[in-house]
């Protein structure tokens, strides 16, 4: 049985993905078949909410389940990974080329705080569903201020 890997933090400023990165992904852009294999692309992702959890679906078809990578925090999630591209035909001349291959990844910040002891992922037929069951909020502490 493969398993998606899933790694937890409580520090949300390390999901970002750097600047450099971001400029790599700008001029890629510019030029689709620059570097096919190395092209980052964003999956569409679908996010609910019910009164007791939040729920991700992402559309990730013709990625394999080993390729995915979840990182949760308590208020944001990376889903991240890789879809392969299949061996090009050989005499053939693309006329159009809208799939898109290479890395992924998305950032998404929640709503609300999650419970990272509850998160539950399923994935099938393309499809990666993601239950994130909702936390309590961070605690606000007053603190005594005493004289100097």
């Amino acid at each position: 049985m493969d398993y998606i890997k899933i790694r937890f933090s409580d520090d949300v400023s390390h999901l970002h993905s750097s600047y450099e990165k971001s400029l790599e992904d700008m001029f890629r852009s510019v030029n689709p078949m620059f570097s096919l294999d190395q092209r980052t692309w964003k999956p569409p992702i679908d996010i609910y909410e019910t009164p007791v959890e939040i729920i991700l679906r992402a559309e990730l078809a013709g990625v394999e389940k080993q390729n995915l990578e979840v990182e949760i925090s308590r208020r944001a999630i990376k889903i991240s990974g890789r879809r392969s591209q299949p061996a090009h035909l050989k005499n053939a001349t693309y006329r159009l080329a809208e799939i898109q291959y290479g890395i992924f990844e998305r950032t998404l910040y929640l709503p609300v705080f999650i419970d990272t002891e509850k998160v539950s992922t399923a994935y099938s037929q393309g499809f990666l569903e993601i239950r994130l069951a909702k936390g309590e909020s961070e605690k606000v502490y007053k603190v005594h201020v005493s004289d100097g």
